[in-house]
């Protein structure tokens, strides 16, 4: 995949189909202002989170065939998929989710009540749980989701010094995170065990992409 031209063809899409600027409150938390950041650094790191998570669940765990992303937002992880892979997705954020449906017609909608568990080789939670109090049932619920051997991949801002000074130049209020992702990470140990992370970006880390794997047995 030529990344740069996937970031490009996508942006287009994004900016010719989403108001996001008229009005951004209702699509800040999204992802969406990130993706399309006039910035081409702070659209980067977003984008970056994204191919990273597919990466390491390319090389983690079983091969892909039925996947579960947690707090999808518009869904832009799942163009990374291969073709064939079943997509379910849990976002509810109308206007997101209907976006993803419209790009992503195959796409299953789905909720933790109605997601069936010991059902997912790889289940993604890219940049959302730390937008919830109640992290830790959250993450014991989707590792129940989880097939033998099955790998929980996460992604989620460290909230140090250079990331909040970054989140405000680029214009983001943050007020929305109630944890970091070493918190998650913390929580997640005890559960899983780790196979694999990456930092985004590697001298100074804004955000940390790791997968979990369940047992096989």
């Amino acid at each position: 995949m030529n990344k740069l031209a996937h970031i490009r063809e996508r942006q287009r899409v994004l900016r010719e189909a989403i108001a996001y600027d008229e009005d951004f409150e209702l699509w800040e938390e999204s992802c969406v202002p990130s993706y399309c950041h006039p910035n081409p650094l702070a659209a980067g790191v977003s984008w970056l989170r994204l191919f990273a998570a597919a990466k390491i669940a390319k090389r983690v765990g079983p091969p892909m065939k039925r996947v579960l992303d947690f707090g999808s937002s518009i869904g832009e992880l799942g163009h990374l998929f291969p073709k064939g892979v079943q997509y379910d997705f849990i976002e509810s954020h109308d206007p997101a989710a209907q976006f993803l449906k419209q790009q992503l017609p195959e796409a299953k909608q789905t909720t933790l009540d109605d997601a069936p568990d010991g059902a997912y080789d790889h289940i993604f939670a890219i940049d959302s749980l730390e937008h919830n109090t109640d992290y830790v049932e959250l993450l014991e619920r989707l590792v129940r989701k989880l097939s033998p051997g099955g790998v929980l991949i996460l992604s989620g801002p460290t909230e140090n010094r250079l990331y909040r000074l970054g989140r405000r130049v680029a214009g983001f209020e943050g007020h929305y995170h109630e944890t970091n992702i070493h918190a998650i990470e913390a929580a997640t140990a005890k559960m899983l065990s780790r196979r694999a992370a990456t930092s985004i970006l590697p001298v100074a880390t804004l955000f940390r992409v790791t997968a979990w794997q369940a047992p096989t047995a």
